[in-house]
């Protein structure tokens, strides 16, 4: 299949490709990953996730549609929630920031199909700049949240991926903005031997991924998630348990 903007996210994209987002699914529990694959389980839209992706749809200039699709960012009164109006005031702050502007400034949602490891990527970037950078757009709840989100994994492919496509192999750039009462933001590149690393952890790893996805090997779980707390069935334990977490 052809990838576009309409079946980017679609059933059948999500099952011919492997993205990211998808990986560290796998990563985080495999039987989590396999249940949203086939429909069984669909993680909740939390308010964070809709916070990032209303900034999101600011700058991919889809804004107008995002607030239609998603009523639950108004209040009963039809007035935005205090939550999207930070949203908002995130938007204008970084309307005037000329450094986070500039990287921000290349063709937005540039989708990318390539093989990688033997399996097939799909890719879909924020701001891709043909010859001089690729950069990602990340509303978080503060600076030191970052290494938690993993996006050396991100970068790693989407550098590859483009790199695969049209020989170029471009640094890749976070553009950061906070959440936080006093919020900031800044630009930051991911080194290229962190890239490498994290590059070579999919390698490792995406084969086994690849097999439980195409039915060849059963899927863990990893007990904790919300998907496994859904389908567990009570048993006795042992009470010390609880202490040595």
């Amino acid at each position: 299949m052809k990838l576009n903007q309409e079946n980017y996210y679609s059933e059948k994209s999500n099952w011919n490709y492997f993205s990211v987002s998808q990986y560290k699914s796998f990563m985080r529990c495999e039987a989590q990953a396999m249940a949203e694959l086939r429909g069984e389980y669909k993680r909740p839209v939390t308010r964070a996730i809709l916070i990032g992706s209303f900034v999101d749809a600011f700058f991919e200039g889809t804004l107008e549609n995002f607030i239609k699709e998603n009523p639950a960012v108004f209040t009963r009164k039809k007035e935005l929630r205090a939550e999207f109006r930070r949203a908002n005031q995130i938007i204008e702050t970084v309307k005037t920031d000329k450094k986070f502007m500039d990287f921000m400034g290349g063709e937005k949602q540039k989708i990318f199909e390539f093989e990688l490891f033997g399996v097939k990527w799909k890719a879909k970037l924020d701001s891709y700049m043909a010859g001089k950078c690729i950069t990602d757009l990340k509303v978080v709840a503060n600076m030191r949240t970052i290494p938690f989100w993993r996006y050396d994994l991100q970068g790693a492919v989407y550098q590859k991926g483009v790199e695969i496509v049209t020989g170029e192999k471009l640094p890749f750039y976070l553009a950061v903005v906070t959440k936080e009462k006093v919020m900031d933001r800044d630009i930051w590149q991911i080194p290229q031997s962190t890239l490498d690393m994290a590059l070579r952890e999919i390698e490792q790893n995406i084969g086994q991924y690849a097999e439980i996805k195409a039915g060849y090997r059963e899927p863990c779980r990893c007990g904790e998630c919300d998907y496994c707390k859904s389908i567990k069935q009570a048993r006795v334990r042992n009470y010390n348990e609880l202490l040595e977490a």
